[in-house]
């Protein structure tokens, strides 16, 4: 009996390609791609790379279509799809990782954290970046202080109590500001500079880079307060709560989880921006610890200038891989931050 019932089950499920198949197609799409590209006189591994899965895509198809049917084929067709958009995705982000890192160590030490640029011409070697933290510090800190407030008041104006002209207006333009260009973030704030006759100072680009910050802040709050159930809300009014102490008590630390880690990635994402420092703050090859008067220096902006100093090699050139690696460390942190906090303020759910 039991052989009976086995035997029906292997002729309902059919045949299928063993495990190891997808990694014996992919060798081979790599083998035949490489000897495409010797052959075509190809010498770019990138074209090489790109060959390879057109015909791993491609040889997938067709032997899960001879062996297991054209239905198991499509299926097994959109997950070929699916690793080859994720190998393309990940292969530059490791790429760009290494690079930084190969090229970053060279001169990336206590001495180069703790010392700014002061006298050192970009041609000589020594010289830091500690001028150039402490400036991106206060300037996104500052911005982070003016853009999450407004953000997060906006967001609870828009999914609390937001109804009629105004709140599609506000969408609208939330919408729009999600779109700016950083430069004309800059360019803006620059306006108001040249009436009042300011000079530049590191306030100025806090400013620009808040505007740039309010909208991400804005969209990933109003998403996480969307996700916070009604009947809460439904139970605290039924109370006799008023509805700002449900907003304040119930609704915001039931998702301040995700408000968190909204406002952290969106300080991430401000951190790497050039072009509002560029035009506002200037930078100084000397320390700066007041934002609010004279020129200061920030990290994306020391990049940008030791490298164009640098024609390409020379210390100049090292210092800005070395910089270049400290930025991605301090966004890599701040994204492992907002997971932490995330997991740490997700609702506890008993078994």
């Amino acid at each position: 009996m039991s052989t009976l019932t086995e035997a029906r089950t292997s002729t309902l499920r059919g045949a299928s390609l063993p495990k190891w198949a997808p990694w014996a197609i992919a060798g081979g799409s790599a083998a035949l791609a490489v000897g495409i590209g010797i052959v075509g006189g190809l010498d770019s591994k990138v074209q090489w790379g790109l060959i390879a899965a057109i015909l791993y895509v491609l040889a997938t198809f067709v032997i899960a279509t001879s062996v297991e049917g054209k239905r198991q084929a499509k299926d097994r067709l959109a997950t070929s799809f699916v690793w080859v958009a994720f190998l393309l995705a990940v292969i530059p982000l490791a790429s760009l990782v290494y690079e930084t890192v190969k090229r970053g160590v060279k001169v990336l030490d206590g001495y180069f954290l703790t010392h700014s640029m002061g006298l050192v011409a970009d041609s000589e070697p020594g010289g830091g970046i500690y001028h150039a933290i402490i400036g991106s510090l206060e300037q996104v800190g500052l911005a982070t202080l003016i853009a999450a407030p407004i953000g997060v008041l906006t967001a609870i104006y828009l999914v609390e109590y937001g109804r009629g002209a105004l709140a599609r207006a506000v969408t609208f333009f939330v919408d729009v500001m999600t779109g700016i260009p950083s430069i004309v973030a800059g360019l803006f704030i620059l306006s108001i500079m040249l009436i009042f006759e300011m000079q530049p100072f590191g306030f100025a680009g806090s400013c620009a880079l808040a505007i740039l910050m309010m909208p991400v802040v804005v969209r990933s709050t109003e998403e996480m307060l969307k996700l916070v159930p009604n009947e809460l809300r439904e139970a605290s009014l039924a109370l006799g709560v008023p509805k700002w102490r449900t907003i304040l008590k119930v609704v915001l630390p039931t998702s301040l989880g995700g408000i968190t880690t909204g406002i952290m990635l969106a300080v991430a994402r401000i951190a790497g921006e050039t072009a509002p420092v560029l035009l506002l703050v200037w930078g100084t090859s000397f320390i700066n610890n007041n934002p609010f008067e004279g020129p200061q220096q920030a990290l994306p902006l020391y990049i940008y200038q030791q490298y164009a100093n640098s024609a390409g090699s020379g210390a100049a050139y090292d210092r800005a891989w070395a910089a270049s690696l400290t930025l991605i460390a301090f966004v890599m942190i701040l994204n492992l931050a907002a997971r932490g906090v995330a997991r740490w303020k997700a609702p506890k759910t008993g078994r």
